[in-house]
C-alpha cells in the first residue's frame, strides 16, 4: 500500500520526524530510509536507536500511539495515488484475479486508506498488526496466500521497498518491484519496472513468468 499504491511514505515522513522531535531528537536520513516498508515495532527500534534512547516499553508504546494518531490525521487529508496505480488496480479487478492487499501498516490506518483506494479491489487484506511478524518476515504474505486459497508460489507480489520485497521473496512469491522512495536490489525472483503506468494483464503474466525463471517469448 504505502509507496506502491499511494504516495503515503511522504506522509509517514512527517509523522516520523514529528515523533522524533517529541522524543527530543532529530531523525537522521539514514534511519528514515531504513524505516521504509517496516512495521511499527521495527520502526520504533530504529528510531530509538537513532536517537540514542533506551528501549523503554512504556515510552515506545506512547510514541507508537502518538505517531499512529498523527498519521491518521494526515491520512484523513487524502492520499495521492502513485503513477499508474489506480489504473493498474482497475485492470487487475477487470481480469478477475484474486487480489490481496498486504501491508505493514496497522488495520486502523489501513481502513482509513482503503476509503480512498477502494476496498472493492481486494479479495482480502492483511495488516502488520494481524500477523506474528511483519515484513521483512514472510508472515504477511503467507497469511494472504492462505486467505486467497493459493500457494505463495502462485502469487505475484507488487512491492516498492527492500523490506517488502524480501518478505514476499521469503514467502516464495515472485515479485514485481516498482521502487518509490529507495532503491531495491535486484534478485533471482524479482523483476523491476519503473512505474505502474501502462501496466497490462499481459505485462503481469510476463513479469510472473520472468520472475519465476520460466521461458518467455
Amino acid at each position: 500500500m504505502d509507496g506502491t499504491l499511494v504516495d503515503s511514505e511522504k506522509v509517514w515522513t512527517v509523522s516520523l520526524v514529528e515523533t522524533a522531535r517529541r522524543l527530543g531528537g532529530e531523525l537522521s536520513a539514514s534511519a528514515r530510509e531504513d524505516m521504509v516498508g517496516s512495521n511499527m515495532a521495527r520502526t520504533l527500534v530504529i528510531m530509538f536507536d537513532d536517537l540514542g534512547l533506551a528501549h523503554d516499553p512504556a515510552r515506545m508504546a506512547e510514541a507508537a500511539e502518538w505517531m499512529t494518531a498523527r498519521t491518521g490525521e494526515l491520512f484523513a487529508q487524502g492520499l495521492e495515488w502513485r503513477p499508474g496505480a489506480q489504473e493498474a488496480l482497475r485492470m487487475v479487478t477487470a481480469a478477475g484475479w484474486p487480489t490481496a492487499l498486504v501491508t505493514n501498516t496497522g488495520r486502523a490506518l489501513t481502513e482509513m486508506a482503503l476509503e480512498g483506494i477502494g476496498r472493492e479491489h481486494f479479495t482480502v487484506s492483511v495488516c502488520g498488526d494481524e500477523v506474528p511478524r511483519g515484513k521483512p518476515d514472510p508472515d504477511p504474505y503467507l497469511r494472504a496466500a492462505e486467505l486467497l486459497g493459493v500457494s505463495p508460489e502462485e502469487c505475484l507480489a507488487v512491492e516498492d521497498s527492500p523490506t517488502g520485497t524480501l518478505a514476499a521473496e521469503r514467502a516464495g512469491a515472485a515479485v514485481l518491484v516498482v521502487p518509490c522512495e529507495v532503491t531495491v536490489p535486484t534478485g533471482p525472483r524479482r523483476v523491476h519496472r519503473a512505474s505502474l503506468v501502462g501496466l497490462t494483464a499481459a505485462d503481469v503474466r510476463f513479469s510472473y513468468a520472468q520472475a519465476r525463471g520460466e521461458r518467455v517469448a
